[in-house]
């Protein structure tokens, strides 16, 4: 019997496309394949957006039977280049997703349609302002790779049955309203490659909870805010959050940055399987500590990230580096075999004066010494750090570190930092622990009321942690409840003394047992 509910349909769909992705890929590794999967995904995606968009212009316009997808290519280019302007792409009707699936299995060349397909989508782009959201978008998605058989003819047969199964998922019509099914369908497929990859996949991925509590940490109080963004945006799942908790309409931008070129490439289509407009988003590429691509559109109002754990860096070895606006102001800079807290500098920088940034940090930044402990003594004398949050270990893919989340602002209310130890804050759920709603919702009381309580929240002025050696870790200020067993020693003392009471009497009964039986021989 078919699910009824909205959830169970999700479960449902989510366990065919996994099922579908396994069964496709073969002896293709799953990080590898992913791009297959999620780049057809996105190539059926814009061809349906697209159709759904031009097929509603004519409805509306009276030509009830209008149909894009049988519209001769030659009479759809006059369409051309108002809709790219609009929607940032143009695909022509004979390339469009389902007429390119109708013709595959007969298509003996597929490998070279689907090549010249995906060229002509990116090409509909060059010179407009949407170039730089398309550019290398089917990079990943190499029709001609080994990978995929040995020969043409294996290669084709691989693509055809992806092109039928990505065809086949019941992700309802865009006239429907169904959008979502699609974002809804990368993220799951995104947090399964991710934990199935271990740490090669699993950096380039947030967990959806901790991404929720990230960004609803950051737009407390707003019902909107004007420009987001994340310095290593990763697939782009932590700013996509904020149309989730904010919607879409109440989000001026999404901007971010990702050295990988491949995450980089799944943020950008990320962006358009969410129905993110080319108009906004900026998704850059590169090195965001030595060449950051946004210093035009900073600052931004809210700022989420969850940078790479301890990577290296120039540091001082580069000795420009101090005198860049994002560092200087800590007098020095972070080690050159651990750049975490350089990315907080950066993010600091480039925060609004009425915003907020939470970032992920692992646990070594909030004690170590040396140069981080200077840049820690710049944040708490300067009162940018509101508060620091203890999470439960294991909950990001690739690591069980306990990481914590570190809040910025630069106007706070009080000259005090909140440390929250939300540790047993969570849920196993298969061999991860996960933030329940319930966990995300007393993280997020704590931190809007802003007191002390009991094993859990403790409000310390700035001069008290200057005192502790700038040491912001959690434990250091919020004292874990004791569970042991209270023990009355009293009570203990005199229940072994009559245990030995009991046992001599034991001894004495035996005694004269033995005697008996030894008496009666």
């Amino acid at each position: 019997m078919a699910p009824t509910t909205k959830e169970g349909q999700r479960a449902e769909l989510h366990k065919t496309i996994w099922r579908i992705a396994n069964d496709l890929r073969g002896s293709v590794d799953g990080w590898d394949f992913k791009s297959y999967v999620l780049g057809m995904l996105f190539y059926r995606f814009i061809s349906e957006n697209l159709t759904a968009y031009i097929n509603k212009g004519e409805h509306e316009a009276g030509e009830s039977d209008f149909d894009y997808a049988h519209l001769p290519d030659a009479q759809a280019e006059f369409g051309r280049k108002e809709t790219v302007a609009e929607k940032g792409f143009y695909v022509l009707p004979s390339e469009l997703f389902r007429n390119v699936r109708g013709r595959a299995s007969k298509d003996e060349n597929l490998n070279e349609t689907l090549e010249r397909v995906f060229k002509n989508i990116e090409g509909s782009a060059v010179g407009a302002d949407s170039e730089d959201d398309l550019k290398g978008l089917f990079d990943d998605l190499d029709v001609n790779s080994s990978k995929l058989g040995n020969s043409v003819a294996k290669r084709n047969e691989k693509l055809v049955k992806l092109l039928d199964a990505i065809g086949d998922l019941p992700l309802g019509n865009f006239e429907d309203n169904s959008i979502d099914l699609f974002g809804d369908a990368y993220e799951y497929l995104m947090q399964m490659y991710a934990s199935q990859a271990g740490k090669s996949g699993g950096e380039y991925y947030t967990p959806q909870e901790v991404s929720e509590v990230l960004a609803r940490i950051t737009v407390m109080g707003k019902k909107r805010v004007n420009k987001v963004y994340d310095p290593a945006a990763g697939s782009g799942s932590l700013l996509l959050k904020f149309a989730k908790v904010l919607g879409r309409e109440n989000v001026g931008g999404f901007f971010g940055q990702e050295i990988n070129l491949t995450t980089y490439n799944l943020a950008r289509i990320n962006m358009f399987l969410h129905d993110v407009n080319y108009e906004k988003f900026d998704i850059a590429h590169g090195d965001t500590l030595l060449d950051p691509q946004h210093w035009d559109d900073e600052p931004f109002e809210a700022i989420v990230s969850n940078p790479p754990y301890s990577i290296r860096w120039e540091g001082d070895a580069n000795p420009l580096l101090i005198n860049d606006e994002r560092f200087a102001p800590a007098g020095v800079l972070a080690p050159k075999s651990k750049a975490d807290l350089a990315f907080t500098m950066h993010i600091l920088n480039w925060l609004a004066v009425n915003g907020t940034a939470a970032i992920v940090e692992f646990p070594g930044v909030l004690y170590r010494g040396g140069a981080e402990q200077k840049i820690r003594k710049y944040l708490i004398d300067n009162n940018y750090v509101d508060a620091v949050i203890q999470l439960p270990p294991d909950l990001f893919f690739g690591t069980t570190i306990a990481t914590c989340i570190i809040v910025l602002k630069k106007s706070k209310t009080d000259n005090s930092v909140l440390f929250i130890n939300a540790s047993d804050e969570f849920k196993r759920v298969g061999n991860k622990n996960k933030l329940s709603p319930d966990n995300q919702q007393n993280i997020l009381m704590a931190l809007g009321v802003r007191e002390d309580e009991e094993h859990f929240a403790t409000l310390v002025p700035n001069e008290d942690i200057a005192a502790n050696d700038y040491n912001i870790s959690v434990s250091s200020y919020v004292d874990k409840e004791d569970t042991r067993e209270a023990v009355d020693i009293t009570a203990l003392n005199a229940e072994i003394a009559e245990i030995v009471a009991r046992q001599a009497e034991l001894r004495v009964s035996i005694d004269e047992i033995v005697a008996d039986l030894e008496g009666s021989k």
